[in-house]
């Protein structure tokens, strides 16, 4: 740690980052005689207790209820993590963690870049995949939103006929991001006709943005098709649009929100409710990912501790946020929803994992 930083010492540093590390651990309120005996400062229970005095009426940790301990507040978890991602990103060596956990944590994160890699089929079952995966390996609620396809490029478009009067419509876009409808048309078409369409459509508007689907590209695509089916391309174009804008509303999945009742700082009934009913009606989550496009984090993960938080449910937790980018810009946000006392490395790394996991099979695919 710094000899310096914000009225801190080296030796206040070094007992405060004691104090988060052992309540990260155990949830309990940690207590001078811990601190002596489980970090190799030398310094004697008065002399930390002193130092956990000055701490607390700093405002980085505080005494709950009658407690002898103390426990980090949002201040203390803040200075935590920044010095935290300051040594992460200076030197990784520095960050003190034993050699087996480091090769049994990597063996976990190559195990989770497998699963991603052989879920590439379609993008929505796969980010689905990835929120339970990042529930499952964090024991925290997870989310990840389908990136914005404003601006996304068409890139093969399959209509294949039902039956008589209706017409499957399947529109795939860049990012492998797929959509399909069922469209009525006016009047019966044969497989030949249904044919001549496809190509007609895919030579026409393969690699143009919804934007550029104006009215004279119909004009001239009513043109080609003849007076026989300029009806059911119209039809079949404003099938297509509507499809294009309906899969610009943000979608977000979310996983293992009945993780929070593992901790029982969030398992107060009112508080758990609310959490839950958040993540399962994905209600204010959108402000996470407004605040995740708008942040000017360098590494691109942002935390938020407890008040931070832009949703008012989750001002009990930490949430870490990271973007990912499919494809030509189109970006979606993974976060991790947990307690205050979240195990902040484990969850950066995954989170990184997870990101460049997914930008890589997104410019392969």
């Amino acid at each position: 740690m710094a000899e310096q930083d914000d009225g801190l010492d080296e030796r206040k540093q070094q007992i405060l980052k004691a104090v988060i590390d052992t309540y990260l651990a155990t949830g309990e309120p940690v207590g001078s005689r811990t601190i002596s005996k489980y970090t190799d400062l030398k310094l004697s229970s008065a002399t930390i207790r002193n130092e956990m005095a000055d701490l607390e009426d700093m405002g980085y940790v505080i005494a709950p209820h009658t407690s002898a301990g103390r426990i980090p507040t949002d201040k203390g978890y803040r200075f935590y993590v920044d010095r935290m991602m300051q040594i992460m990103k200076e030197n990784s060596d520095q960050i003190e963690k034993k050699q087996k956990d480091l090769d049994k944590r990597e063996k976990e994160l190559d195990d989770m870049r497998k699963f991603i890699s052989s879920k590439v089929d379609k993008v929505d079952d796969l980010l689905e995949n990835v929120a339970r995966l990042l529930a499952k390996d964090t024991n925290y609620a997870s989310m990840i939103s389908t990136p914005s396809v404003k601006g996304n490029k068409l890139k093969f478009i399959q209509l294949t006929k039902l039956g008589s009067g209706k017409i499957l419509l399947v529109i795939v876009m860049d990012g492998n991001l797929i959509r399909s409808k069922v469209v009525e048309v006016s009047e019966d078409i044969t497989q030949e006709q249904i044919l001549k369409l496809n190509l007609l459509l895919n030579t026409t508007l393969n690699g143009l943005t919804l934007e550029q689907m104006n009215l004279a590209l119909l004009s001239g695509l009513e043109s080609k098709a003849g007076q026989e089916h300029g009806q059911i391309i119209r039809e079949v174009m404003q099938a297509l649009i509507e499809s294009i804008q309906n899969a610009d509303h943000l979608q977000i999945y979310t996983s293992g929100a009945t993780n929070i009742f593992k901790y029982p700082e969030l398992s107060d009934s009112t508080t758990a409710s609310e959490l839950i009913s958040t993540l399962e009606e994905k209600k204010g989550l959108t402000s996470l990912i407004k605040s995740e496009k708008d942040s000017s984090a360098e590494d691109g993960i942002t935390v938020y501790i407890g008040d931070e938080t832009p949703v008012e449910s989750m001002k009990d937790c930490s949430v870490v946020t990271a973007t990912y980018e499919l494809h030509d810009g189109m970006k979606g946000t993974i976060g991790i929803i947990g307690p205050r006392r979240m195990d902040y490395q484990k969850v950066v790394e995954t989170l990184k994992t997870i990101r460049t996991q997914l930008d890589d099979i997104f410019k392969k695919s």
